[in-house]
């Protein structure tokens, strides 16, 4: 645990979005359900655009026709934002992606992606090794089962990311009901409100 961290700012932090693909949510069978990672990857969307936070977008396989391109639901709420295929499970290793993530001038970075325990675990640590902190959130991710999801959540705090959920980011980047962001996240949090029992009672509102 790095006790440095302390809480992460909107001014500090970039958002990178890994395979959120239609093909790779219909593989998921761990705790938070593909419609509701959905849901939460959108408010993450939503939130660093409200923030203008710098965001790096990812496919893999794409061009390969392995997979098919961004879900349209999450592209719609990230207007203007490139998307950079690849063909590695580590996006890292894809020097596209390596030079999107250094453009955005932030060292502390939030990951998404899916599955859990491949292209976002190996994102995650191959971040924390090249000098970037690293934050993911737990309930905008899944893993093929229960097991690999909790087994990458497990590998990921042990390497030294912070753990999250989607709704306790947006208030940590902004935090004060007072502050010019204030306004920005009421928009947010209120579509998410209106959302997010669409689909589940287990979320409180």
């Amino acid at each position: 645990m790095n006790r440095d961290l302390g809480v992460w700012t909107h001014q500090d932090c970039a958002l990178v979005l890994i395979d959120y693909q239609p093909e790779i949510f219909a593989t998921i069978r761990s705790e938070t359900s593909a419609a509701l990672a959905e849901l939460n990857v959108r408010l993450l969307a939503r939130t660093a655009k409200a923030f203008n936070l710098p965001i790096v977008l990812s496919t893999v396989g794409v061009a390969a026709r392995i997979n098919g391109p961004t879900a349209p639901a999450l592209l719609a709420d990230l207007p203007g934002v490139q998307v950079i295929d690849r063909g590695t499970m580590n996006a890292f290793e894809d020097r596209a992606f390596r030079e999107a993530v250094k453009k955005t001038g932030r060292k502390r970075l939030i990951f998404g992606g899916l599955h859990t325990e491949i292209c976002l675990a190996f994102a995650a640590v191959e971040a924390l090794k090249a000098g970037y902190d690293a934050m993911f959130v737990t309930d905008a991710v899944g893993g093929r089962s229960q097991t690999a999801h909790r087994t990458a959540i497990e590998r990921l705090a042990h390497a030294g990311a912070v753990p999250n959920t989607a709704l306790a980011v947006l208030c940590e980047l902004f935090r004060d009901w007072t502050s010019p962001l204030a306004n920005k996240a009421r928009e947010v949090i209120a579509w998410y409100f209106a959302e997010v029992p669409k689909l589940t009672a287990e979320v409180g509102v």
